[in-house]
């Protein structure tokens, strides 16, 4: 027991799970309560693609996938992923229980057309189009790429990185094509991505630094 407690005692930080989600949870249920639409001039240009949903859900193995390999091969880089994940999730929580936000354009769609449409009903039907800004979606599979990018052994198989930046790209686009969020949604993801990666790797960047100097 001692020994699976040091080999896997960094499993705590995903005790996140019970602050996330009771908390996320209770803000989804404020459906019927006012909000500020996030809507842009640019968004009515965006038109809907149901095929995106496909990278869409692939969202959620890609966090899960990215975590769970750092958990058994990285401590270091596992720590700074849940860094970059959490401050970012919990900011964005924050964002929405003081800023009630939402938007207006899901269009109206016939989930027997193909089953991604179908796929597309289904996930709309649990998920309300409330608390959007920032979209988690978008800061989450950045801090992932980030994180594969950072990967002194992912980086010896430059197929997965690529493949690893080609699923962020079509997931960020997927959240405006889908008319999950709005491009204000996006940029700010984005924004708060910048903000919070230099903290999250700033450690990991002096001691490189450290380690060069050295020599």
């Amino acid at each position: 027991m001692k020994k699976l407690i040091r080999k896997y005692g960094h499993v705590w930080m995903l005790s996140y799970a019970f602050i996330y989600i009771p908390w996320f949870t209770r803000l989804q249920e404020n459906i019927n309560k006012p909000y500020h639409v996030m809507h842009t001039a640019l968004d009515d240009m965006i038109p809907f693609e149901e095929i995106f949903i496909v990278p869409y859900l692939m969202w959620f193995l890609y966090v899960a996938a990215t975590l769970a390999f750092f958990f058994f091969r990285n401590r270091d880089d596992y720590y700074r992923l849940c860094t970059f994940l959490f401050t970012g999730m919990t900011i964005s929580l924050l964002v929405c229980s003081l800023f009630p936000n939402g938007t207006d354009f899901r269009p109206a769609i016939d989930p027997d057309k193909n089953i991604f449409c179908y796929l597309v009903s289904r996930l709309w039907s649990i998920d309300p189009c409330i608390n959007v800004f920032p979209s988690i979606h978008v800061y989450n599979s950045v801090g992932v790429h980030i994180a594969v990018c950072h990967s002194e052994e992912l980086k010896k198989h430059p197929m997965i990185v690529r493949a690893s930046g080609i699923l962020m790209v079509l997931i960020c686009l997927a959240t405006m094509f889908l008319k999950q969020h709005s491009v204000i949604d996006v940029v700010g993801a984005l924004l708060m991505a910048s903000v919070i990666y230099p903290i999250a790797y700033a450690p990991e960047a002096e001691k490189k630094k450290k380690y060069e100097t050295s020599f």
